[in-house]
């Protein structure tokens, strides 16, 4: 028989938890400074009483640019508020207060420059963003509808259009498209022969060339042909050439087996050469070409120059995206007004707190980067006079004993960053590796075994070019010492093909 009883204990423990607050000074430590200037946006739209602090931003005095100014301390609130109340309260402020807090004065709809009558720099740069382009589908279509074919081969086109992949090719038989569609409303009376027809003029009327390609090797051919027709005759012999390569050799093309490609046909190897060059224009990937992809830019969060009077490199944040916030005086001083009614104060007292908290935390995030850039300055000093070869082993472990703060503050500070220096945009975390000692005893990291590496194999004899064992063998002449398998790993890693794919012939 199983009895069931209930009792009390005492238990001693210690639990280490994280508020809100900490986890967003963390978060704000890691962030780049496009995301950390999307984030005080989004700051300032939700908290009233954090604002843009106009005489730091219209810039320094006179005065100021004699002297040095000075710092202002900032008192950081209650770590342990409620997360959830702090992000409700700009609602239950809008709700119950609308008539204090919604006038031509609060921070969201006042600034001197609307007052004055000047342009809002916010609507100029949306005013200036590039509209959205069309779709790959969106762009097809569009060309589909010029096509002069039967209404039926027009409806199996609109179809087929809608199975092309981001390459825009069609990875989809005209089988299953017929099995899929066929008993659907926009595909009634649809036959495998006006499929086929549909999928030809698609090849003729669409551009560019090799869209709807049910392979790579279709996808070349018709290419080909395009360029063939395009030429007028010009190079007539080079793309025949070309198509001979693709249909029959492809294979051996890849695999850079040239000489197998002559001994199987009976082209020399200049004409070979010559097809392999005309080949450059073709493109696995022809639905690339009608869609804009969206490059993220690359600001830097630190600029490093060199300072030739100190003969050192100075280290400065790169953050004049990023605006100058105050705590409004105006709200920090009703909070604490014995007249303003106490559910007001309450809010306004946890919206001043919450402004204190993220300038402190934005603060902390340049103190720290600073402080991290530093001690890379003086640790990589021969990085910045000679190159990537000179790098030396950093681990971040050291970094924060150096510093006397946690590693994962440091790799935080780190992650996401840039660094503009002498020798270019580099990303921060490249300065942190490991590495090995060479035959000299000194010490290099793996970043600058990979820029030998590299050295070695631009400099090597294209018709003989070198194998991994000899790869590494060049490697121990320089004093470091690799197995064949690493260096197998480095030159995946920076993209190098192995040594019968660089041969030139």
């Amino acid at each position: 028989m199983m009895r069931f009883e209930t009792s009390q204990q005492m238990k001693l423990g210690q639990q280490m938890k994280l508020s809100p607050r900490m986890i967003q000074s963390m978060e704000i430590l890691q962030m780049p400074t496009l995301a950390l200037q999307e984030r005080i946006d989004q700051e300032l739209e939700s908290n009233i009483a954090l604002e843009i602090n106009e005489e730091e931003a219209a810039g320094p005095s006179p005065a100021d640019q004699d002297g040095e100014i000075e710092s202002r301390e900032m008192v950081v609130g209650d770590t342990t508020a409620d997360g959830a109340d702090d992000f409700a309260r700009l609602e239950s402020m809008e709700k119950t207060y609308s008539e204090a807090f919604d006038n031509e004065y609060s921070s969201g709809s006042y600034s001197p420059s609307r007052m004055a009558g000047e342009r809002d720099g916010k609507m100029d740069a949306m005013a200036n963003i590039t509209a959205r382009g069309e779709r790959l589908a969106e762009q097809v279509l569009h060309q589909w509808t010029f096509a002069e074919v039967p209404e039926p081969v027009a409806q199996a086109g609109r179809v087929i259009l809608e199975y092309l992949n981001d390459e825009g090719l069609l990875e989809v038989d005209l089988e299953t498209i017929l099995e899929q569609r066929g008993g659907t409303a926009e595909g009634a009376g649809l036959t495998l022969e006006v499929l086929e027809k549909a999928l030809e003029a698609i090849h003729h009327w669409v551009e560019p060339p090799g869209l709807a390609a049910r392979s790579f090797k279709e996808c070349l051919l018709l290419q080909a042909e395009a360029y063939r027709r395009l030429d007028d005759g010009e190079n007539d012999q080079g793309w025949l050439d070309v198509h001979c390569l693709i249909e029959d050799h492809l294979d051996d093309l890849v695999q850079n087996r040239l000489p197998r490609i002559v001994q199987d046909t009976d082209l020399s190897m200049e004409r070979v050469l010559e097809a392999k060059s005309l080949m450059h224009r073709l493109d696995l990937a022809p639905g690339r070409n009608l869609v804009n992809e969206e490059v993220t830019p690359i600001l830097p969060d630190v600029i490093v120059e060199y300072d030739e009077e100190r003969d050192e490199y100075v280290a400065a944040l790169c953050d004049g995206v990023i605006p100058p916030l105050r705590v409004s005086p105006r709200y920090e001083e009703m909070s604490k007004d014995k007249s303003v009614d106490k559910a007001a104060r309450e809010i306004l007292s946890r919206s001043v707190g919450n402004a204190r908290w993220i300038i402190e935390s934005i603060n902390q995030r340049k103190n720290s980067l600073l402080r991290v850039v530093n001690v890379v300055l003086s640790r990589q000093r021969e990085f910045f006079d000679v190159g990537p070869q000179n790098l030396k082993p950093l681990p971040m472990v050291e970094v924060a004993e150096q510093l006397g703060i946690h590693v994962a503050t440091v790799s935080r500070a780190v992650s996401d960053k840039w660094v503009q220096t002498p020798r270019g945009i580099v990303p921060l975390r490249r300065f942190f590796s490991g590495g090995t000692e060479t035959a000299s005893g000194d010490n290099m990291s793996w970043e600058a075994v990979k820029a030998v590496l590299q050295e070695i194999v631009d400099g090597e004899d294209k018709s003989h070019p070198l194998s991994d064992e000899a790869i590494a063998a060049a490697l121990k002449e320089k004093g470091i010492d690799i197995a064949r398998r690493t260096v197998v790993k480095y030159r995946h890693q920076l993209g190098i093909p192995p040594g019968r794919l660089r041969k030139e012939y």
